[in-house]
């Protein structure tokens, strides 16, 4: 059954339900570069491969990568972040106008904005290199109040947290958007999930929610392992994905299993910015938490099928 026969919607309907929807996407970003290559030989110098690069590509990565699967939905995305004042923030700042991205970037000149660089060769990631700094007080406050200034100007807050910085006051942006009647969707980093306490929904992998609740044996277990971190935290619901066994929706009415839709996983890099921006629009949309997940469940099934960070078309997905 296609997702448009699930929601019991035509494909124009939704569409016009997603092109109205505002979402305000707020954290961490990063430019991807991808250089591809061939490799023929092994160094001299050490027994590496010798990668001849013969093609670049950029593309916008972390909360970026979220507000990018916003817009190829057809939904209106606002993103804010802070980054470095160089090239590579310039870079992000053209790939979010080509997507029709109203972005705001809070430029830190005492910074470099961060950089993952990928060489691949063969359909094989080689090695990656990271380039990246921790924003500065006085920047962070200056996001902050321009947070606070237009939160309420969206149906839906997404907050996404890659462990950079961008995200310290996360607990007054959760206020503010509670404050404004907003849902405030998140995307967590780390093992003190404590600072995101009164959100409306965390949306952790299989392997980032076991390095917060422990191990489990079975699904009643793990059930009652999230249960109990949804009620600490005070969440409305915690959505769990769990890579081939398809993701799981723990709410106080009991939980909720979607299998995975992959016909075939090529690379799962960018996937859960695609569940988060998927969910949080079909929420903006008007739809119910359960049907914003078999949304999010079907879009996240056509970009593990891509290579490095993709997004969802929004004939993908209806076609999905």
């Amino acid at each position: 059954m296609g997702i448009l026969s699930e929601l019991k919607l035509s494909a124009d309907a939704l569409a016009v339900r997603l092109a109205s929807a505002r979402v305000l996407v707020v954290g961490d970003v990063m430019l991807d570069r991808y250089w591809f290559g061939d490799v023929e030989r092994i160094s001299p110098e050490a027994p590496v491969p010798v990668a001849k690069i013969n093609r670049l590509e950029e593309r916008a990565g972390g909360a970026a990568n979220v507000a990018r699967n916003i817009a190829s939905l057809g939904g209106t995305a606002t993103l804010l972040s802070v980054t470095g004042d160089d090239e590579a923030a310039s870079a992000l700042e053209r790939l979010m106008g080509e997507a029709n991205i109203r972005c705001s970037f809070k430029r830190d000149p005492g910074i470099s904005t961060t950089i993952k660089l990928r060489v691949i060769a063969r359909q094989q990631q080689l090695i990656r290199l990271d380039f990246e700094d921790a924003p500065s007080h006085e920047i962070l406050a200056d996001k902050l109040d321009e947070y606070e200034a237009i939160v309420a100007d969206h149906d839906v807050v997404i907050l996404s947290d890659y462990g950079k910085g961008g995200l310290t006051h996360v607990t007054r942006m959760i206020a503010a958007a509670r404050a404004a009647g907003k849902p405030v969707l998140i995307d967590p980093k780390g093992e003190d999930y404590s600072r995101y306490a009164g959100a409306t929904l965390l949306t952790p992998n299989r392997s980032e929610f076991r390095q917060v609740a422990g191990s489990w044996r079975d699904e009643a277990q793990l059930a009652a392992k999230a249960e109990a971190l949804r009620a600490e935290l005070d969440l409305d619901a915690l959505l769990v994905t769990r890579s081939e066994e398809g993701m799981t929706l723990f709410r106080p009415e009991g939980a909720l299993n979607v299998p995975t839709q992959a016909r075939e996983v090529y690379d799962v890099s960018g996937a859960g910015d695609t569940v988060i921006g998927t969910l949080g629009l079909g929420l903006a949309a008007g739809l119910d938490l359960p049907c914003a997940m078999k949304l999010a469940n079907a879009a996240a099934g056509v970009v593990v099928a891509k290579l490095g960070t993709a997004v969802c078309r929004q004939d993908e997905l209806f076609a999905a």
